[in-house]
């Protein structure tokens, strides 16, 4: 215990105090002049939004990946299941990178989607691109052992009382996976708001268009501004505490309603 308590707090607590200690240096008037300047909220605005389609397209393309690698058994199955842990093992430079080339004018992607007009290197769609693959593991990985843990007698037993396909998954398989499924999507969510490296190359860092805030993070970093940095990294802290907070109420809220039923 003593080592794992050293561990944590030299690698997660220690640096959290120095830049909470960094903003709680400065003063109100003047945090408040950097978190909510216009650059700022922009990219706040451009970093949310992102996320929250990212994380909305992980949880049903995450749920979908999970049910297929645990309900069916096919010719590269294990291939497949290895692939999803590909954004986990691969730099997200070098996402950044490949995804550039896909959706590139000449891309295996872009030459389809260029035609019907729709632009995603450079635009906020190449933002919610890149969150999407980086992030999509968690919610697979979160969901998937507990859906092999579900009890096919129960579904069985649903079936032969004359339930349906989609009432044995809305009231037999789904309250059990939801917590899982929930505690993904949050992980997923907190993944796509600090990701840097695969968005700073497919998104073009346009100021008020395509900049994120971790982006903005950086540029002031490069600026000597660490006060600067701080204050806006404190925001993104914030949110992602206040996001799991919600998350692990939501989730005690629907183990308590289980129980009661």
């Amino acid at each position: 215990m003593g080592v794992s308590l050293f561990y944590l707090g030299l690698i997660i607590i220690l640096p959290l105090l120095a830049m909470l200690l960094k903003v709680g240096g400065m003063g109100w008037e003047e945090f408040w002049r950097i978190v909510s300047s216009n650059r700022a909220l922009a990219a706040y605005r451009v970093t949310f939004t992102s996320a929250l389609v990212a994380t909305v397209l992980n949880g049903v393309i995450g749920l979908l990946l999970a049910w297929v690698l645990t309900r069916y058994r096919f010719p590269g199955r294990r291939l497949l299941d290895a692939l999803v842990d590909l954004p986990f093992a691969l730099p997200t430079a070098v996402a950044g990178l490949v995804l550039v080339t896909l959706f590139d004018d000449s891309g295996w992607y872009g030459a389809v989607l260029t035609p019907l007009g729709i632009t995603v290197n450079y635009t906020q769609l190449g933002v919610i691109a890149a969150m999407t693959f980086t992030s999509i593991p968690f919610v697979v990985r979160a969901v998937q052992p507990v859906l092999e843990e579900v009890e096919v007698d129960l579904e069985n037993a649903a079936r032969t009382l004359g339930a349906s396909r989609w009432q044995v998954f809305s009231r037999v398989i789904w309250p059990t996976i939801l917590p899982a499924f929930l505690g993904g999507c949050v992980l997923s969510f907190s993944r796509s708001l600090g990701e840097f490296g695969a968005v700073v190359f497919i998104a073009g860092n346009l100021p008020g268009m395509t900049e994120i805030v971790s982006l903005l993070i950086f540029i002031r970093l490069e600026e000597y501004s660490y006060e600067g940095a701080a204050a806006l990294a404190f925001v993104l802290l914030f949110v992602a505490f206040l996001t799991l907070l919600a998350t692990n109420a939501l989730a005690a809220w629907q183990v308590r309603y289980a129980a009661r039923r």
